[in-house]
C-alpha cells in the first residue's frame, strides 16, 4: 500500500470546489489522455455513483475535459473547459452510468473513439484528497495512480518478462517503485505495470517498449 504525506491527505493546490470531485476528476483525465494518446474524435465520459449526481454543481465535468486537455488541478482554465473544448473542435459528452458495485463512488469510464470507429478506454476512481487510482484499461484490470512514470505492457502469459523489464530498468539505472501483475484468468493476458522512480530516457523506452512479445506497450509519463 502506497503511503501520503499530511500534504496529499489535506489536498492539493488546486481549483475547486472539491479535491476528490474537481481535482481528483482532472488527473484521471489527465492520466487517461496520457494512457489513450492518439487523435480522438469523440470522448465520452460514463459518471459512475456521486460523480453521476453531482458533477455539474461540483465542477467534476469542467475538471475531466480540462484534463484530457492537459490542464493542471491550479490552472485556472478549467473553469472555461467548455468554451476551451469549443474552440479545439473537442466532441464530447458526460452520460451518468452505474459501472457497477465494485467500483469506488467517485469514478468514471472515458472512452476515446477514433477515426476508423476503433475505441480505447480509461476506468479511474478519485479515491480522496486529489489522489486518484486507474482500475481498468481496455478491459484489463490494474491499479495505478499516474504518480511515477509508469510502464504498462499486456501480453499472453509467459515466463521472463518481468525479468526482462527489470535488466533493462536497473542495467540503465532506474529504480522501480512497484510492480503490479493482473492476467485474465480467461484470456489468458497479463497486465504488468511498472513504475519508476525518474523519467525514462527515450532510448530505454524504445528498447523496453518495442519488443515483439507484448500485445501492448505504453509508457505513460504525468
Amino acid at each position: 500500500m502506497k503511503e501520503y504525506s499530511s500534504f496529499e491527505i489535506l489536498g492539493p493546490i488546486m481549483v475547486g470546489p472539491s479535491s476528490s470531485h474537481t481535482a481528483g476528476a482532472c488527473k484521471i483525465g489527465k492520466v487517461a489522455a496520457k494512457v489513450c494518446p492518439k487523435d480522438y474524435v469523440k470522448v465520452e465520459f460514463y459518471l459512475h455513483g456521486s460523480f453521476a449526481h453531482t458533477y455539474k454543481g461540483h465542477g467534476t465535468d469542467k475538471a475531466l475535459l480540462g484534463g484530457i486537455m492537459g490542464f493542471e488541478t491550479y490552472d485556472s482554465s478549467l473553469r472555461n473547459s467548455f468554451e476551451i473544448a469549443k474552440e479545439r473542435g473537442i466532441n464530447y459528452s458526460f452520460i451518468p452510468a452505474n459501472l457497477g458495485e465494485e467500483y469506488h463512488p467517485n469514478t468514471v469510464k472515458i472512452v476515446f473513439t477514433y477515426e476508423d470507429g476503433s475505441q480505447e478506454y480509461v476506468i479511474g476512481s478519485s479515491i480522496g484528497g486529489g489522489n486518484i487510482a486507474l482500475v481498468n484499461i481496455n478491459g484489463i484490470v490494474v491499479n495505478f495512480d499516474g504518480r511515477y512514470p509508469t510502464l504498462l505492457f499486456k501480453y499472453n502469459e509467459q515466463k521472463g518478462v518481468i525479468a526482462a523489464v527489470s535488466t533493462i530498468l536497473n542495467q540503465n539505472g532506474f529504480n522501480i517503485e512497484s510492480i503490479n501483475t493482473q492476467k485474465d484468468e480467461l484470456t489468458q493476458i497479463v497486465t504488468l505495470t511498472v513504475e519508476v522512480d525518474t523519467k525514462i530516457d527515450t532510448e530505454v523506452v524504445k528498447e523496453l517498449i518495442e519488443d515483439t512479445r507484448y500485445l501492448e506497450a505504453k509508457y505513460v509519463e504525468v
